[in-house]
């Protein structure tokens, strides 16, 4: 079975190729980058370590790669392959999908089965996205065919892959836990399912649970762990107050989830604190920089704080720790991130009404702008504090 992976980052390699490998694939994993790509072309093979006591690695072999540059090339083996997944971020998706078309284009001379292309990125929707895009560049006779043999069913993924600091440039550290969930479509009804993936009928509750608990979660303790002067997020969670703000976080979009979704309470509240157990691993360490970078997506109305503050505000939940995230986002300031650049810039010219306006979609009237508003400027106190102590 061959398996086309668009992506050969940490997370392509130390989750999705892992997992794809063990369910029998041969992987060509597809990136721009030459020298990943040249890498994994010479030695054909890679190893992922598991962030737990024990270390448990597992080689992953009969892999290779392509550069996405190579169009041709690419649309060949997405031809050829049995599945097509992704791990390159939303605002990536455009830039493979045409090539995923031409590689759909040539599908319909060969008579190959139904294809899955599943997109796992952080993003509600994600395979849904690429299809609209690759949609995009089809003929209406293409367009017609993939209707019947081009299946694009969205998926949520959770593993904590943190930024890599390993000798062996091809070495992947992850943690032990994992989810890949994909909804179930009704081309791939004849298909075998693939051990690791979790299928399900209805894919929004699950996705949903995932972002607004393990991505709010990990926000919320980097945007307060930065402003506290922690670098890392295991360090972070050893603080009471970053704690105190992600449990409050969490409780206010769980209250959420369950009341929209009908979670169980207390199947919720477990899931809650196998997360907080993940966010401390010991065995990991996850820059604070990594989780916080571009804000301007994570504050944007659909993302991981905004979405879930709204549901809960709409609900009739009080939003407290949710806004005071909003806030604290604000005042995450790295040179090396061009959105938190882009966001101080807006910030300083335009000042904080505009700012939350501008680019969580809250109105200024709106009651959750006005809280963030209001913990921005209580929040400043703290950042002034924090600062004048790294200072000193």
């Amino acid at each position: 079975m061959r398996a086309v992976h668009f992506g050969a980052g940490n997370i392509g390699r130390g989750f999705i190729g892992l997992l794809l490998h063990n369910a029998g694939y041969e992987i060509s994993f597809v990136d721009v980058n030459d020298k990943l790509v040249s890498e994994l072309q010479e030695r054909g093979q890679y190893t992922v370590k598991l962030a737990n006591e024990q270390g448990d690695t597992y080689l992953v072999d009969h892999v290779t790669a392509i550069n996405g540059n190579d169009i041709a090339l690419v649309a060949q083996r997405i031809a050829e392959a049995d599945i097509v997944t992704t791990a390159v971020g939303v605002s990536v998706l455009k830039h493979i999908a045409g090539a995923i078309a031409k590689g759909i284009a040539l599908r319909t001379l060969n008579g190959k089965p139904v294809l899955p292309i599943i997109a796992c990125e952080n993003a509600l929707g994600g395979s849904s996205i690429l299809k609209e895009l690759v949609y995009g560049y089809l003929s209406l006779d293409a367009q017609a065919f993939a209707d019947q043999h081009i299946a694009f069913p969205d998926a949520a993924v959770d593993r904590i892959v943190p930024l890599q600091q390993n000798e062996d440039r091809l070495l992947v550290t992850v943690e032990p836990f994992y989810e890949w969930t994909v909804e179930r479509s009704p081309l791939l009804e004849s298909q075998t399912e693939i051990a690791g993936i979790h299928y399900v009928d209805k894919l929004e509750p699950y996705i949903e649970r995932k972002l607004f608990t393990v991505n709010t979660g990990h926000c919320v303790a980097a945007y307060h762990g930065n402003l506290r002067g922690h670098a890392t997020i295991q360090e972070a969670m050893q603080d009471p107050n970053v704690v105190a703000e992600v449990r409050g976080a969490l409780l206010e979009s769980g209250s959420a989830l369950i009341q929209t979704y009908s979670f169980d309470e207390k199947a919720h509240a477990d899931y809650v604190e196998q997360i907080l157990e993940r966010f401390i691993n010991p065995h990991l360490i996850d820059e604070i920089a990594r989780i916080a970078r571009s804000p301007i997506r994570k504050l944007s109305p659909n993302d991981r704080l905004v979405r879930p503050a709204l549901s809960a505000f709409q609900l009739g939940i009080p939003v407290i720790h949710l806004t005071a995230a909003i806030a604290a986002a604000l005042y995450f300031d790295d040179k090396d991130d061009p959105e938190s650049v882009d966001l101080q810039a807006f910030l300083n010219e335009n000042g904080l009404h505009a700012t939350l306006t501008h680019y969580t979609g809250l109105a200024e009237q709106h009651p959750l702008h006005i809280g963030a508003a209001e913990h921005y400027r209580r929040l400043g106190q703290l950042d002034q504090a924090t600062e004048k102590g790294m200072k000193s």
